[in-house]
């Protein structure tokens, strides 16, 4: 008996398998179970022998909703894998891009301070996010799912899990409104609520080019977020900002449609004004996940996660905070 999640290297795809389920998988659907177990099977492949009969759980016949408890028996049919031989060929180690950005890590999480520009996962292009960076850094880690996303030029606080049970109390957690997440942003325009609520209702579409967008409309999701005034800059004003839910591009059409564009926001902003603070230094979106605050999944300590404001950003506050005009008297 071949267990997967420890002695990965047995499995032979050649033969029948039977994988015992671990805390790693425990609670995924059988069918996901299988893509991942069997990477480079079609999916269409995967659903035929879940179909047939063929994969069976404790000797029994399941279809593809079926839902994985700790000790569960996995019987998996001989199948072709694609990426059998190139997994076979020796590896070079994956270098290490986010090693150094590790704010906290313990045996049920890994949290990071993604850098602006890391999409959190491959695709639409992109062919490989921080969860695939690190999969490739960590071989031999059992179990790695993003808890949340980041959108690619977003910086700061991002959470992982490193087990099942983790990830399905953060899920809770967030779902629940027990955690506390502060971003800090640029927005141009002088804001003068001191602390001010936003509820807005967000419609998600998707463009022709298949990228996807936000837009302010009735028929949408409730989004709620609660801004704190923390610094004016003269044209420009620095927020924070405590997310109530987490929409899609919540905070970026939230302030874009109240006319407090984020500056160097390339999908939501002011292109024009975006150009110029380019010439003046800013070359991202000055948007960063400063701050959250939660108790942690398992053992329940409270925990502030804290991701410094990047050094770029904070330069760009203190040039336009030098150069800005002064109020007369």
């Amino acid at each position: 008996m071949t267990n997967l999640s420890k002695t990965r290297n047995q499995f032979n795809p050649a033969a029948v398998n039977l994988l015992t389920i671990d805390e790693a998988s425990e609670g995924q659907r059988v069918d996901n179970f299988l893509a991942k177990t069997l990477k480079g099977v079609p999916k269409s492949h995967i659903y035929r022998i879940l179909r047939s009969g063929e994969v069976r759980v404790n000797s029994k016949r399941v279809d593809s909703s079926c839902k994985l408890n700790l000790g569960d028996q996995v019987r998996v049919p001989p199948v072709r894998m694609a990426q059998q031989a190139a997994e076979a060929a020796p590896k070079t180690p994956a270098v290490s891009k986010f090693e150094n950005a590790i704010i906290f890590e313990d045996d049920a999480m890994l949290v990071l301070d993604k850098p602006a520009g890391f999409a959190v996962h491959g695709g639409s292009g992109i062919s490989r996010g921080v969860i695939e960076q690190l999969r490739l850094e960590r071989p031999h880690a059992k179990f790695l799912e993003l808890v949340h996303r980041l959108d690619r030029e977003t910086s700061g606080v991002l959470m992982l899990a490193k087990k099942r049970s983790a990830l399905v109390a953060l899920h809770d957690a967030i779902r629940n409104n027990q955690t506390d997440k502060r971003y800090l942003v640029l927005v141009h325009g002088r804001w003068n609520d001191q602390k001010r609520k936003v509820k807005l209702p967000l419609h998600k579409y998707v463009l022709p080019s298949g990228e996807r967008r936000v837009s302010v409309q009735e028929d949408g999701q409730e989004s709620e977020t609660i801004f704190y005034l923390r610094k004016p800059l003269g044209e420009f004003t620095l927020l924070e900002a405590q997310l109530v839910t987490g929409r899609t591009h919540q905070l970026r059409v939230q302030l874009s449609h109240l006319g407090f564009p984020i500056a160097g926001d390339d999908k939501y902003g002011d292109f024009g004004l975006n150009k110029a603070l380019q010439k003046r230094g800013l070359k991202r979106m000055f948007l960063h996940s400063a701050e959250t605050m939660l108790r942690h999944p398992l053992n329940g300590e409270k925990l502030k996660l804290i991701a410094p404001l990047p050094k770029e950003l904070e330069k760009f506050v203190q040039l336009i905070d030098s150069t800005r005009e002064l109020p007369s008297e």
